[in-house]
């Protein structure tokens, strides 16, 4: 079995049993967007929380050990047709030297780690149209001079 392959049987297991990322994240006792990023393959989980997802889910045996392995973080280079992803896409596109300056002016010369990172979705409503507010929080990494 292949990572893809499990992703196809979660999808399968979380349109049968009518269960939403939030309610499997639950499940297991992990935060949803990561629960989300496990069950597609882009984050491999440790040995009682692969378990967890596999008794929570139903899913075979022989998930277990694929949901520990490690992924393979690549991506389709070409721009995202999907309109929500392309969006975040172009929020990156317009924003992405903008968000760098800021952090290298308030941090240093370095990165935002995307390891010991974690990320938010939340809903606010507002009476002028619900609004996405997304966190993202990374450790800064400088860079090493030698």
């Amino acid at each position: 079995m292949q990572k893809i392959d499990l992703t196809e049987i979660i999808f399968s297991i979380k349109k049968e049993k009518d269960l939403t990322w939030q309610a499997i994240a639950d499940g297991i006792g992990m935060s949803v967007v990561w629960t989300t990023s496990a069950c597609l393959g882009m984050n491999s989980c440790k040995p009682e929380v692969a378990e967890k997802l596999v008794e929570f889910l139903g899913l075979p045996e022989e998930a277990k050990s694929v949901l520990m392995e490690y992924p393979t973080k690549e991506w389709d280079k070409d721009v995202p047709q999907d309109p929500l992803v392309y969006r975040l896409y172009e929020v990156v596109g317009v924003y992405g030297d903008t968000l760098k300056e800021v952090i290298q002016e308030k941090f240093g010369d370095g990165i935002m780690s995307a390891i010991d990172f974690s990320m938010e979705v939340d809903k606010e409503e507002n009476p002028k149209g619900d609004r996405v507010v997304l966190t993202l929080n990374g450790k800064f990494l400088p860079y090493a001079s030698w």
